[in-house]
């Protein structure tokens, strides 16, 4: 069985030419891209390429990052485009009512009065709450947020999400 590996980050474009790479995070824990942190990118040739942090700085909206042992553009060249990895056993615990995304992704949306909304197809985190893109069976899409007046109970383990419609919220 392949090992089960988390998208933490994505390989945007080189900078420079000291072998550092933009990346656009795709993770809660900045702590992910720190000085010593390991992640992991899927290679064609090599497989599964451990790197490890060199340093990370923000610049712009992304992370600008190093690798030790990737001095120069030509050494980081060949990761463009591609998805970083963290794996299972480096998971951070989390605290009661938080959720990983992956947990969330997949999940079916009904009311608390029992009617299905569709599923969870993706989220989005545009700043004081996520908001949980969720298409129907007819392919409609609703934005629900992710907020304690809607989202009534989370059931991971049943893969079930029991929101309140408000007024507006699903039209």
């Amino acid at each position: 069985m392949e090992e089960r590996l988390y998208e933490v980050g994505f390989i945007m474009n080189t900078h420079g030419i000291k072998g550092e790479v933009k990346v656009r995070q795709i993770t809660d824990f900045a702590e992910r891209f720190d000085p010593g942190a390991t992640v992991y990118l899927k290679d064609e040739k090599e497989g599964l390429l451990p790197l490890t942090v060199e340093s990370s700085r923000p610049h712009k909206h992304i992370l600008l990052v190093k690798f030790n042992g990737y001095d120069s553009i030509n050494d980081v060249e060949k990761f463009k485009g591609k998805m970083l990895y963290i794996k299972h056993e480096q998971l951070t615990e989390l605290g009661p009512n938080e959720y990983y995304y992956h947990e969330i992704i997949g999940c079916t949306v009904k009311t608390t009065e029992g009617e299905t909304i569709g599923v969870v197809e993706s989220i989005l985190a545009p700043g004081a709450n996520d908001v949980f893109v969720v298409k129907d069976e007819n392919d409609n899409e609703y934005l629900i947020p992710h907020i304690e007046p809607v989202v009534k109970h989370v059931d991971v383990d049943h893969k079930v999400i029991t929101i309140e419609v408000m007024e507006g919220l699903l039209d």
